[in-house]
């Protein structure tokens, strides 16, 4: 079998198309697995943020319970100048949070009788809105 000159050359190439057909595939995938990685630890920063709050406002609502025939001691509102026995418990809230401010994020503990519900208010960098833990507890005296 005799090939013609013509056949070889129509050839020349395609081993050059193949490999980088094949470079464009794998960094498809390369750039898939990043992208993945970065929504994990958006996500995983998430949650830790979620179980700080979710620790903080059980650490509170622990000293309300020892506490529990002054729970009045405890409302705040979320401005101004927290109460004496919230001052330390905002410090560390202010310090373990991202976006909670002397001004801006703070938490709220509100007292409706024995019915004790605390917020706990976060901002992540670069996020335009504020994400809030909200637990209710019944301290009874």
């Amino acid at each position: 079998m005799h090939l013609s000159p013509t056949t070889g050359t129509q050839q020349r190439g395609a081993t050059l198309l193949e490999a980088l057909i094949g470079i464009l595939i794998f960094s498809v995938g390369i750039l898939a697995l990043v992208g993945m990685q970065a929504l994990a630890i958006k996500q995983m920063t998430d949650a830790k943020y979620r179980s700080d709050a979710g620790f903080f406002a059980n650490e509170i609502i622990g000293h309300m319970w020892v506490n529990r025939s002054n729970l009045s001691l405890y409302e705040f509102t979320g401005t101004g100048t927290p109460p004496a026995a919230l001052d330390s418990w905002v410090t560390s809230i202010r310090n373990g949070l991202p976006g909670v401010t002397a001004t801006a994020n703070l938490p709220v503990v509100a007292v409706a009788g024995t019915t004790v519900t605390v917020t706990v208010r976060w901002q992540v960098p670069g996020g335009s809105t504020a994400h809030r833990h909200i637990t209710m507890a019944y301290i009874n005296g």
